[in-house]
């Protein structure tokens, strides 16, 4: 008797960004890739994006991605029509039911979600509507079922571990097509524990094993006597005010609650 089809063997989509910086609150989108593949070992076809951020590219982030200003003034779309692109085809997904892979999703969701406010005045989540998203990250999954190993888990590292193909990191494609091949090698790998839950199940699971986490990062920072904090939402950071208390889900300070 066939076993029914895992998650690991089904289609997935894979979302990735390169940006102007790592600040999830203030630095921009540059360019952009979903990725979607039917199952292994078939082509896999990318919607693409570039956008002009409205902002110079900083050197150190152009050096890591080779995007330029001039490609960008040249050949970029205004943010405001490509965020509201990206968040529709995101819920395409989700409404068709198929996990979206994101490597270290609390960044890139989270910047989605500060460019839709920014540029719309909407959040991801009201974007989405009715759609939830059912998001694979690899970097939590990781984690989890191999807590000890040592080394670094950049998505570079996963793919020499997993023995996953990376042609031209840092492109968004590129990236987003390896984190996919990531989470399907996790997924045969460890066909138990991960292998057996339903994509749903696992983003439900990340939440907690993503704070379980962060508060062993947390813990360290603390005995280091660093003042670093970490955020343990997971796979989106709650917005916030300017003066730091979080915004409620119609963008309004929970202090005038």
């Amino acid at each position: 008797m066939q076993h029914s089809q895992r998650w690991y063997e089904g289609p997935l989509a894979s979302f990735d960004t390169e940006t102007t910086g790592v600040d999830v609150e203030t630095d921009r989108i540059v360019s952009a890739a979903l990725v979607l593949q039917p199952a292994p070992g078939t082509a896999a076809q990318a919607v693409t994006w570039l956008t002009d951020p409205g902002v110079p590219i900083p050197d150190g982030a152009r050096a890591i991605h080779g995007i330029t200003d001039e490609q960008v003034r040249t050949h970029g779309r205004p943010p405001r029509t490509v965020v509201a692109e990206i968040a529709r085809a995101l819920g395409e997904q989700a409404r068709a039911g198929i996990p979206l892979v994101v490597m270290n999703a609390p960044y890139d969701l989270t910047l989605l979600d500060r460019e839709l406010r920014r540029h719309r005045e909407v959040s991801l989540t009201d974007s989405l509507g009715d759609a939830e998203l059912l998001v694979l990250d690899p970097r939590v999954l990781d984690r989890y079922v191999d807590r000890y190993r040592k080394g670094r888990r950049t998505l570079t590292d996963l793919c020499a571990h997993y023995g996953v193909t990376l042609h031209g990191a840092h492109d968004a494609t590129a990236d987003a097509t390896a984190a996919l091949g990531v989470v399907r090698a996790l997924g045969l790998r460890y066909a138990s524990p991960l292998g057996t839950l339903s994509a749903a199940e696992l983003h439900l699971r990340q939440r907690s094993w993503h704070a379980a986490q962060a508060r062993g990062l947390q813990n360290w920072f603390d005995r280091a006597g660093s003042t670093e904090r970490v955020d343990f939402h997971w796979p989106l950071r709650p917005a916030r005010c300017g003066c730091g208390r979080r915004l409620s889900p119609d963008h309004r300070c929970e202090a005038a609650a």
